[in-house]
Order: C-alpha cells, then sequence, then structure tokens
C-alpha cells in the first residue's frame, strides 16, 4: 500500500488493495497481508489488524494475515485484545504476524529508541501471548506495583491463529518456539540469490544454536508476469522505488512536508535489467521455473507474492496477477501438486 502517483490518490490505494485482494481470493490464494509502516508514503497501511478486519467484509474464505505487527510500537495490553477480537470479527481468518519493527524514523516519533526493539519484542509478547492463552496477565500499575488482569476475549482459533515472526534471531525464535511460529524472510529487490543464502545462512545458524536447522520458513518474493521487457522494466523501476525508500528510512531519512520520502538512487543500485532477472519477472514459464527452482532449493512452508508493489497502476498489477492464475499456476501445479483453495469448497462427504 505505497502511495507514489496514484490515479486516485490515497483513496485508490485503498480501493486498489481491496480489487486485488478480492481477485487473489478468486484465483484460490490462501492468504493476504498487510503491512505496517508510520508517517510516510511507504505505506499507508498503519494498522494491518484494521484493514484484515476491514477486508474480511469484503472476502468470503481468504485468510487476512499482519506482515506484521510492529509489537514494539504497542502497549501489550491493549493489543493483545484487539488480535482476539479481529480473530472473531474474521470468523477465525486472522493469520498472526508479529515483528520487532526497524525503522528509527517510526520509533522517535513513538518517542522509543529503534535500538531497544527485540528486547520490547520479547517483553511485550510474554504479555500478549499470556493474554490470549491463560487469559490472564500480571503487570505492573502507574505506581510499579503486581498488577493481575482477567481476559474476557481470547481468539477464536485455539489456542492462537498461526504464528508469523520476521526474525532469523535464534534468541527471539527460542521464545516464539511453544506457539511453532514460522520465520518470514525476503530479500526485497536482491531477489532469489540473495533470498536462498539469507535462508541458508539462517538454517546454519539455528542448528548452532541447537535449534531445528530445517523448521518451516516462509518468503516473499516479488511478481510480475508480463510479456514484454519493457513492462518488466516499469515493474523493475516500482520494485527500485520500494528499495530507495528503505535504504533511505535506514539512513539519514530525509521527508518532504507532505509526508513524502527523499528517495533518489542509491550507491551501487543495480540497473533495471539485473533486477529483472533477479525477480520473479517475465513470461509465465519463466516465473514458474523460476519459482519452482526456489521452491526446491528452499522448500518453503508459505511463498508470498508480491504483486502490487511501488503503488503499480491497478490494471497492469491485475493483469499479472490473472495471468499468474490462468498461467503460472498449472505449471506449479504439474509439479507440486494442488496449491490453491477452492473459493467454494464442496460440501462435507460430497
Amino acid at each position: 500500500m505505497s502511495f507514489k502517483d496514484n490515479a486516485r490518490g490515497l483513496q485508490g490505494v485503498i480501493q486498489d488493495t481491496r480489487e486485488m485482494i478480492q481477485l487473489a481470493e478468486a484465483i484460490g490464494f490462501e492468504t493476504a497481508w498487510f503491512a505496517e509502516h508510520h508517517f510516510t508514503n511507504y505505506s499507508i497501511s498503519v494498522s494491518p489488524l484494521l484493514m484484515a478486519a476491514h477486508m474480511a467484509g469484503y472476502t468470503r474464505r481468504i485468510k487476512l494475515g499482519t506482515a506484521v505487527i510492529v509489537l514494539p510500537l504497542y502497549q501489550p495490553m491493549r493489543i493483545a485484545q484487539e488480535i482476539a477480537l479481529v480473530d472473531r470479527l474474521t470468523e477465525g481468518r486472522l493469520v498472526l504476524g508479529v515483528g520487532s519493527g526497524y525503522q528509527a524514523w517510526e520509533f522517535d516519533r513513538y518517542g522509543l529508541d529503534v535500538e531497544t526493539r527485540s528486547d520490547r519484542l520479547l517483553a511485550h509478547w510474554q504479555l500478549v501471548s499470556d493474554a490470549l492463552t491463560s487469559g490472564k496477565t500480571v503487570s505492573t500499575d502507574r505506581h510499579g506495583a503486581p498488577l493481575n488482569t482477567d481476559f474476557l476475549l481470547d481468539t477464536l482459533q485455539q489456542p492462537l491463529p498461526p504464528v508469523y515472526i520476521t526474525s532469523t534471531n535464534p534468541t527471539v525464535l527460542k521464545a516464539f518456539q511453544p506457539w511453532q511460529a514460522t520465520p518470514f524472510m525476503t530479500a526485497g529487490y536482491r531477489g532469489s540469490h540473495k533470498l536462498r543464502q539469507r535462508v541458508r545462512d539462517a538454517r546454519a545458524g539455528w542448528q548452532e544454536a541447537g535449534l531445528d536447522g530445517n523448521m518451516p520458513v516462509a518468503v516473499q518474493q516479488y511478481i510480475h508476469v508480463t510479456d514484454s521487457r519493457s513492462e518488466a522494466r516499469e515493474a523493475a523501476e516500482r520494485a527500485m522505488f520500494v528499495a530507495r525508500m528503505i535504504v533511505a528510512l535506514q539512513g539519514n531519512t530525509k521527508v518532504t512536508g507532505d509526508a513524502f520520502i527523499e528517495a533518489p538512487p542509491f550507491a551501487g543500485e543495480p540497473w533495471l535489467d539485473q533486477v529483472c532477472d533477479n525477480l520473479m519477472f517475465g513470461d509465465a514459464g519463466t516465473v514458474a521455473e523460476r519459482i519452482l527452482s526456489e521452491v526446491r532449493d528452499i522448500r518453503p512452508s508459505h511463498y508470498n507474492c508480491f504483486f502490487q508493489f511501488g503503488d503499480m497502476p491497478i490494471a497492469r498489477a491485475r493483469r499479472s496477477l490473472e495471468l499468474f492464475g490462468e498461467r503460472v499456476i498449472p505449471l506449479l501445479e504439474a509439479e507440486l501438486g494442488k496449491i490453491t483453495v477452492d473459493l467454494h469448497p464442496a460440501a462435507p462427504g460430497r
């Protein structure tokens, strides 16, 4: 939900999101994911839980995931209740992705130190998980005295919705082990080669730390299905728009008075043709083979496809998603078997 040059403005970003998710549901995707970012045009999705609750009314089956709730930014007693409520509002379709965040620009504006994000993540998760699974927490009141709280709301999915975590840190993963949390990884514009390396390095680190080096992993890749090289290059430019904003937010962030990130090309930025070759861009056969090659190597439990990145015009993004459903998925299923979810499942016993 980045905002760059959408012809219908901010409302267009929201309308595009609804349209893409409804199409993804019709094609058979399992989950739609919503990011969380604040105070810039990097994303107008300031609340993934709010987006999930909203999209439940525009969809019937597709699961609605938070990718991710930046847990250090929240009061944990409040967010625990909101998680429970949204899982019930969506009739148990919530997928719970959490993470520590990384943008100092955001943390500063909430009066927080980004360097404390991992400690805050773990402390907040302890309260959230206690609230949702035992219905009880022990916190402190404003005077620092112990305060016991009972929670009426719990999640419809028991003991929790499926949990994903955007961390490869063994210490963090050990804390999330009781919930069988799946690490969620991406390499952005650097694409497949870098993503494979990250997964290999993470698995080696987990093994060394006494964790299961072969635990499930979820990955995300940029996807653009097109027979036109020029259209692929235009998509690559959209991907680099996102990459430039990320680099800007990690460094000396400059933002205009209307909250647009000043994000010029950065040192060492690849050529657009190289970006096209890094990512899942090209005709249906090319995209399918690249995905299959990655799946064979990484063996992910969840493969996240990022279609409308960098405020891509809806007609172009929608066409790519349609081609993915019509041409790419059959090629994937020829090797992997059934990977889509039926919009209208058969009744029991049929």
